[in-house]
């Protein structure tokens, strides 16, 4: 009797053997909720590339990363002409949907897998969506007349009565004037095509903003001098807009960001803009 209870064991062994090696294989198991294999087919990386277009938020009125040339319609910068090489790459077209920064945010959530164009890196917008590596360390710092240059080299000498300090609405520029010139006289300016031309004319004294953006205009502008851009008023960077929590397509534009830097994409992108 003793024997039994062995004997029952090795029924039961063997049967298990034998299921095994029976040559049925067992059905493969669907990818668990959550699970890597569900994120990528979730991505938007999947969604662009089944669509086979790739939605662009981006301003076209802030050169040398975006600009919507008003007689052809095209756009052009920096960051156009890189958001058309990760196009290229992942075999889509682009569309292109034109916002302000005023409301590049609302019309990013709602139509576009990515933004571009010179869009800083800020917390109120990380509470909304992904950044990629940053692109650009910089900060903000004045541009005006050549000889006001070293009447406006401060952020003090700016924030006083009579000073008519010039931003565009909505975006950083505008945040940084309302905390730093509150003294000043802050004149929000619709264009921001149009908007150093106003100093120009000598309707705004100065106005703070990117230091590349400075940099840039002072070569296009000869009566306007860039301040200090290489000693910005404070530290900034500057990314491109992904969907919030997709990380397999933040992994996959961020891959792609190193190889641009680093085979050259992007410095040929640069090269027409500041030579």
């Amino acid at each position: 009797m003793r024997s039994r209870p062995l004997l029952a064991a090795v029924v039961v062994s063997s049967s298990l053997v034998l299921a095994g090696c029976s040559g049925g294989a067992a059905p493969a198991s669907e990818p668990a909720e959550g699970s890597a294999a569900t994120a990528a087919e979730d991505s938007r990386l999947a969604s662009v590339k089944e669509a086979g277009v790739l939605k662009v938020c981006t301003t076209g009125d802030y050169r040398p990363f975006t600009y919507l040339d008003p007689e052809t319609g095209e756009y052009e910068g920096i960051d156009i002409t890189m958001v058309e090489d990760l196009a290229s790459r992942m075999d889509v077209e682009v569309e292109y949907v034109q916002t302000t920064w005023k409301d590049l945010m609302p019309d990013f959530l709602t139509q576009c897998d990515i933004g571009v164009g010179g869009i800083s890196i800020s917390l109120e917008r990380a509470e909304q969506a992904f950044y990629t590596e940053a692109t650009l360390d910089e900060g903000k710092t004045p541009i005006t007349l050549c000889e006001n240059v070293e009447k406006f080299d401060t952020i003090e000498e700016i924030n006083q009565p009579g000073v008519r300090s010039i931003t565009p609405i909505g975006g950083t520029n505008e945040k940084f004037a309302e905390e730093h010139y509150p003294e000043g006289e802050i004149i929000r300016f619709e264009d921001n095509n149009a908007i150093f031309d106003e100093i120009i004319a000598g309707r705004a004294d100065v106005m703070t903003t990117d230091a590349s953006e400075t940099r840039w205009v002072a070569n296009e502008k000869p009566e306007l001098c860039a301040v200090h851009p290489d000693e910005p008023f404070n530290f900034s960077q500057k990314a491109y807009l992904l969907p919030q929590g997709d990380e397999a397509f933040q992994e996959y534009v961020d891959q792609w960001l190193n190889m641009a830097e680093n085979d050259g994409t992007y410095d040929a992108a640069k090269e027409p803009w500041f030579g």
